[in-house]
Formats: structure tokens, C-alpha cells, sequence
């Protein structure tokens, strides 16, 4: 009589089962999930079908990942351990893993029986003593850590982890990849050719690419399954087993740390203290990353902050100073030793937002601003120089003041006198009437000077004074203004002193003339008391010397240059004494230049003031 075996369907013998059976597919997955496993831990298929399984309590993790490494190879591993039901409770189990192969013969899967366990007195035994050493592990394990979590330098970071990894798993060599784009590089190793340090390789073909696409945290390659002499860990003698596992820095891949064997075996404690030190050194890593580049911003933050023009300081609740750059110290003269501890040398503003302006004791302008800093107690100030806008708001000010004053008297003559014409025209004879329209004229064309100086003013601060250049003879305008000057003071001798030769020069006539007029000009008006005015030329160095002296109230040696800007004059006596508005000088220079000349001014030995005026000369 023969026997046929009986034809039985899967599921309805996992159905039958009652240890709870989870079945697990390449990517540690839940594929099948009988009901003895609805019964002991709560959760239906439809609950944890496509998922990680959820059975497992985070402080097992490491654990669990390791066993089934162990078993992707091809042994079978049978262990009490514990996990977790969907109400939260901890079970005692004992759980068997297996390796699923496909059709193909290749691996497909995990599947795993677990049912509750009763520890008898001989298991709690050993696994006490189980536990006493896994203690002394991880309490070694958080040591090293801590230890090399309080190093903030990355490259000495990685060295101690690969070397605290060989001490702690009993590992012969070990290593740090670091993922660079597409490749792997080797920047830390122990027990291995140093050769081999910064050595790269394509990251897609590596085992760590293998890891990566696998979504495991961990990875067990022997010489059993796979060739390792083709690999450059092959540098370790005997090399027979390569673990790895992935170390992330904010929640990403940033390399491996491997483990190499070559004597002993290795079990899934040694995996499980990979995957714990792989995670602890992606945070310290992390930590050390972030420390340098919050190292790296602030070092950023100083250098902008010690670049700029503004003056910068940071004030903590009470408004005292603890921080201070260098462009405070040059703008208030106080170094940060002088004012650390103590409130700012000037006022601050009461409202958020205010801007101050202050007169420091050295005469500067500081323009003020106060904000807070978000966050904190701590309150930074702005504050810039502001004395060259200071100074200009003066001088236009100043400027309007003095052209009003000079618009005023030729504009009250002139309407006068046209107010006389008009009232009294019959009551005048011919020369009363030839003298007022004479004054007329004469105020009138003192207003029209005016105002040509403001249109020039204006021109040259812009750069559109138009200057037609070309190649003449310096002594022509010179002698029109000596001509033109002559009567207009009896007060003054005016003496003109040219060499007998004296080459051409290159500028503009019109222009030159200009400039010669107004410094003459100038050395009357400066000279009330009358004097020789002595104007002179002569050859010096390719260049073409106009001077003019006089021996009035002279220039200190500080106006030397201050004179040139617009809107200002000598404070010298009375300055209304001058008249003027401040823009004859600032016309001259910007018109000498456009020549390629210059006009400069020197203080005259024993009194007066020298003015000289180049320009090219053409041999």
C-alpha cells in the first residue's frame, strides 16, 4: 500500500499555528503575519502589511537588526529577548529567526516564530550574567562616546571611533569611508596599510552602496558568500569577515564605519556594538560639525562686524558694553579695554528705532541707532560718523545765509534805483539818470557773476564743466588780467614778472583765464589794507608755474585744503568782511584739473598767501 503525502495549504497552516509567525521580505518588511501574532502583540495584517514591523522596542533595535544579519547569511539564530505589544506592554520571548529563499535559490526574506516565554531559573540566570556583560558594554560604549563626544574636531573624532571600534568588538582592523558625491573615501583606519588612508572609490559599487540600497543600518559580508580579495580591506592578512555599519548626520547618510576580522567570529553582539558605535559616532560627528560651523559663523559674523565702517557694540541687559569693534574704538577714541563693564561713552536713544546724533568731546558727530536682538536681553547699537555731513549741512547752510546776503544788497540797490527812475524820472536831470542806470548795471552785473559762479559750482561737483584743451601761450591771459586789474584798486600795486622765454603750455585759454582772474580776485579781497600783488611765471620740471602773492591776512596751514571744498571761506576776523559765497576756489581747482593742471595754496613768508597754478608744458 503506498502513502501521498497530503497537499496543505500555507496559510492555512500559519493560520493553525499557534506561536505568532511574522514573515519578513528583503527589506525587513511585513509580508505575512498569522493570527497568533494578532493574538500576542494586538496589531491585524492590515495594520503592519508594507511595514517595519513594530513589535520591536527601540533599546532592541540594534539587537534586532544584528540577529537578522546573522541569518541573512544563512545561520539560523534562536534567542529570548523581548518585545513589545500594541497596548505597550513587554513580553518575554523567545523568537527563532530563518532565512526565505526564493525560487532562485537567492534570499527573499526572514521568517520569524515567536512565543511568550516563561524564564525558568537557569535562564535568568544567564541572562543576567547576559545582561551584566552587555551592561558593562554599553556603560564602556557611553564612556568612549562621552569621551570622544567632547572632542569637537572631526578628523581626531573619527580616528578615536575607529580605534575605540576595534577595542570594543574585538575587531583586527578598522575604518571611516566618507560619502563625497558619488564616491567613498577612506579618511581613518586602524590596523591597516597607512597607504590605504584617503584612498576612493565608486560609492554605487561598494559594499557601503549595497547598504545604502538596501535601507539596513548594518551589513555582514564573509568570504563564504562573496569574494573579499578584490576589495582594498583585502590589505588585512586572512581577512574573512567585513561588518559595516552607516553612521547619519542629520538624518542622512554621511559614511561607514567598518569592522574587519581575520581570526575571529563574529556574532550579533559584535554587530549590534557596530551599530550602536555607527550611530553615536553620527552624532558626535554631528555635534562636532555643528560646533565648527557655529565656529565658522561667528568667526564670519566678527570679520564683517570688524570690516565695517559703523561703529558696532553689543550691550547686555543692564546697557553695558560686552562687545565693541574696531571701528567703535577709531570713531570714539575708546579702546574695548576702556569701556567692557561700563555704558557706552555717549547717549543712547529712548525709543527702539530713534536715531540719536551726538557731539563727541573730539568734535566728531556720531549718529545713533539702538535695536534689540532677538531672543535675548542684549541690545547692539549702530552708530557711523556723520561729521562730513555735519560739516556739509553747516556749509549749505552757511552757503544759503551768504548768497542770500550777497543777492540782497546789489537786488535792494537795484530796486531802489529803478523805484527812483520810476517815480522821479522828471524830476532828474541826465547825469542823475546816467548815474543810477550806471549802478543798475553795475549791481546787476555783480548778480549775474553770482550766479554764473553757482551754474559753474554746480558743473564742477557734477564733473560737466566743459574745458576745450589744446596747445597756447600762458602769458596771454596773463597779461588780459593784469590789463583788466590794473584800476580796479589804488590800494594795491599789482606787478607782473615773466622770463624772457617761456614755453607753450596745454589747457584751455578761456579756462586758464578763469582761473587767473579769480586768483587775483582773491588776493585783493584778502588784502583790504592793500599791498603788492605779485603775479609770476616760470618752467619747472615740464610743467608751467603761475604765481600769485599777496601780503594780506594769509591762511593757516590747516585751510591749505579746506579752502577748495565748496561752501567755504577763511575764518579770518569778521568774515562778512570777505563776502562771498565759498564756490570761486572749488570752480579754480576743478578747472585747473580739467586741464591736467592743479591749484594749490601755501602760506607766504612773512605774511600773505601764496596761490600756484600749473599746467603742462610742451617743449
Amino acid at each position: 500500500m503506498s502513502f501521498e503525502p497530503a497537499a496543505f495549504n500555507a496559510e492555512a497552516v500559519l493560520a493553525s499555528v499557534a506561536d505568532a509567525v511574522v514573515v519578513l521580505d528583503d527589506k525587513m518588511r511585513v509580508v505575512q503575519w498569522n493570527p497568533g501574532a494578532q493574538r500576542m502583540f494586538g496589531w491585524t495584517l492590515a495594520d503592519v502589511l508594507g511595514r517595519q514591523a513594530p513589535i520591536v522596542p527601540d533599546e532592541r533595535m540594534a539587537e534586532y537588526h544584528a540577529v537578522l544579519e546573522r541569518v541573512r547569511l544563512g545561520t539560523p539564530m534562536s534567542l529570548t529577548t523581548v518585545r513589545v505589544t500594541r497596548s505597550g506592554e513587554h513580553l518575554d520571548v523567545r523568537s527563532s529567526y530563518n532565512r526565505l529563499n526564493g525560487d532562485d535559490g537567492r534570499m527573499a526574506g526572514w521568517v520569524c516564530v515567536l512565543h511568550q516565554h516563561t524564564v525558568t531559573a537557569s535562564e535568568i540566570e544567564l541572562e543576567q550574567l547576559h545582561m551584566t556583560e552587555r551592561a558593562q558594554l554599553v556603560r564602556r560604549l557611553t564612556d568612549v562616546m562621552g569621551d570622544i563626544n567632547a572632542d569637537l574636531h572631526v578628523d581626531d573624532i573619527l580616528d578615536r571611533i575607529v580605534h575605540c571600534l576595534t577595542e570594543l568588538t574585538g575587531a583586527d582592523a578598522g575604518g571611516f569611508a566618507l560619502i563625497q558625491g558619488n564616491s567613498l573615501r577612506l579618511v581613518s583606519i586602524t590596523g591597516l596599510s597607512a597607504h590605504l588612508r584617503g584612498f576612493e572609490a565608486s560609492l554605487r559599487a561598494s559594499l557601503f552602496g549595497e547598504l545604502l540600497a538596501s535601507g539596513k543600518t548594518v551589513l555582514l559580508a564573509t568570504d563564504d558568500t562573496r569574494t573579499l580579495s578584490d576589495l582594498i580591506w583585502s590589505d588585512l592578512e586572512g581577512l574573512h569577515t567585513i561588518a559595516l555599519g552607516v553612521s547619519n548626520v542629520q538624518s542622512r547618510p554621511y559614511g561607514a564605519l567598518y569592522a574587519l576580522y581575520s581570526r575571529r567570529k563574529v556574532g550579533h553582539i559584535e554587530l549590534e556594538l557596530l551599530e550602536l558605535m555607527a550611530a553615536h559616532a553620527g552624532v558626535a560627528l554631528g555635534n562636532a560639525m555643528a560646533y565648527q560651523e557655529m565656529v565658522r559663523q561667528r568667526a564670519h559674523e566678527q570679520a564683517i562686524v570688524d570690516a565695517s565702517a559703523d561703529g558696532i557694540s553689543v550691550l547686555d541687559h543692564s546697557g553695558r558694553v560686552r562687545k565693541w569693534n574696531r571701528a567703535a574704538a577709531e570713531l570714539t577714541g575708546y579702546a574695548f579695554t576702556d569701556v567692557v563693564g561700563r555704558p557706552p561713552p555717549f547717549p543712547l536713544p529712548v525709543v527702539r528705532g530713534q536715531l540719536v546724533k551726538h557731539r563727541m568731546e573730539s568734535g566728531r558727530w556720531l549718529e545713533i541707532l539702538l535695536a534689540d536682538i532677538t531672543g535675548s536681553e542684549e541690545r547692539v547699537v549702530d552708530f557711523r560718523d556723520i561729521t562730513p555731513a555735519k560739516a556739509l549741512e553747516e556749509q549749505k547752510d552757511l552757503f544759503l545765509a551768504t548768497a542770500g546776503h550777497e543777492l540782497r544788497t546789489p537786488l535792494t540797490v537795484v530796486q531802489g534805483l529803478s523805484t527812483t527812475l520810476d517815480r522821479h524820472w522828471d524830476q532828474m536831470d541826465d547825469l542823475q539818470r546816467h548815474e543810477h542806470v550806471g549802478t543798475i548795471a553795475d549791481r546787476a552785473q555783480t548778480m549775474t557773476r553770482l550766479v554764473n559762479n553757482l551754474l559753474l559750482g554746480s558743473q564742477a561737483g557734477t564733473g560737466s564743466l566743459v574745458v576745450r584743451n589744446g596747445v597756447f601761450d600762458v602769458r596771454e591771459p596773463l597779461r588780459r588780467a593784469m590789463t583788466a586789474f590794473a584800476s580796479l584798486s589804488d590800494k594795491h600795486e599789482l606787478c607782473l614778472e615773466l622770463p624772457e622765454e617761456l614755453p607753450d603750455v596745454y589747457g584751455d585759454p578761456a579756462a586758464s583765464d578763469m582761473v587767473i582772474s579769480q586768483l587775483l580776485e582773491n588776493a585783493f579781497k584778502y588784502s583790504p589794507d592793500g599791498g603788492r600783488v605779485t603775479v609770476s611765471a616760470a618752467e619747472e620740471d615740464g610743467l608751467v608755474a603761475v604765481t600769485v602773492r599777496d601780503e594780506g591776512v594769509g591762511i593757516e596751514p590747516a585751510d591749505t585744503e579746506r579752502i577748495f571744498e565748496r561752501f567755504v571761506q577763511l575764518d579770518v576776523g569778521d568774515r562778512r568782511r570777505f563776502g562771498g559765497i565759498g564756490l570761486g576756489l572749488y570752480i579754480v581747482r576743478r578747472l585747473a584739473r580739467e586741464q591736467r593742471g592743479d591749484v594749490t595754496a601755501h602760506a607766504d613768508d612773512p605774511g600773505g598767501t601764496r596761490m600756484r597754478f600749473t599746467l603742462q608744458s610742451v617743449n
